[in-house]
């Protein structure tokens, strides 16, 4: 359960909630909510912990977040605009189970933006209901494709000196053998471990890192494409591009036309 400016957010008797800020603070503790939560970025970048996965959103994207999935913010940009809406949800979508991180479409970006008159009014509100219900009920069709924007945090605590060398060293050349000291496990033991674990080899969670670093930078505005490849560990454009396609499926510089 979660409190809000004093509001308990699944104690409002009301099926949606939205609220809105400026200069987004929040407390870096898990909880979670019997209403689903739909989490958007206008402008700076968030991290946010979900079910044990840490998951960047840039500047207008947004996450859907499944009722009662336990999460928390993380490290976030100096000013940062959210726009956060709570939903009661009852249809039985797959989509509404799971967690989604999306690009936000103009479309949607203006029924969110709109949206923003009813934020943290409390008292039941029958236009709000209805414009809410309507946007709630075309989330997934404005969902085109999901981002593999997440990495898992591992269970085991015999990883957890390796993920905190990973995410601490990610922008530097790591020869993968040696992890396996911080670990007191051979090399082939952690990488069968970690994989069971995370769903990615050393290398390539060591990939994701810099990939979902490098977009925050990228969100930031302050550095170009050719500086963000070489602040994370790039020795050249080419192979930062080639490697950001392959996780994300398009390149730098259409991700930075949708920020």
């Amino acid at each position: 359960m979660d409190v809000t400016d004093g509001i308990v957010i699944d104690e409002l008797k009301k099926p949606y909630f939205v609220w809105f800020e400026e200069n987004w603070v929040h407390d870096d503790v898990l909880h979670d909510h019997q209403k689903g939560q739909l989490v958007y970025v206008e402008s700076g970048f968030q991290y946010i912990t979900i079910e044990e996965k840490i998951y960047l959103l840039p500047q207008n994207h947004a996450v859907w977040i499944p009722p009662n999935a336990v999460h928390k913010t993380n490290s976030h940009s100096e000013k940062i605009k959210l726009m956060i809406m709570f939903a009661n949800i009852s249809t039985k979508n797959p989509f509404y189970r799971d967690v989604n991180v999306f690009s936000v479409p103009p479309v949607l970006k203006e029924m969110i933006k709109y949206a923003e008159k009813w934020s943290k009014v409390i008292t039941p509100d029958n236009d709000e209901n209805i414009f809410l219900k309507a946007l709630f009920n075309e989330l997934p069709r404005f969902v085109e494709h999901s981002l593999t924007l997440h990495i898992s945090l591992p269970k085991d605590q015999r990883l957890t000196k390796v993920v905190e060398y990973l995410h601490t060293h990610y922008q530097h050349e790591i020869q993968m053998k040696d992890l396996g000291d911080e670990a007191l496990l051979s090399f082939r033991t952690l990488e069968r471990i970690f994989k069971k674990e995370t769903g990615l080899t050393l290398s390539k969670y060591q990939q994701m890192l810099r990939i979902i670093k490098s977009m925050e930078f990228l969100s930031s505005g302050n550095l170009t494409v050719s500086e963000t490849a070489y602040k994370v560990g790039y020795k050249s454009v080419q192979a930062y591009t080639r490697s950001f396609f392959s996780v994300m499926q398009f390149r730098p510089t259409d991700f930075m036309k949708t920020i």
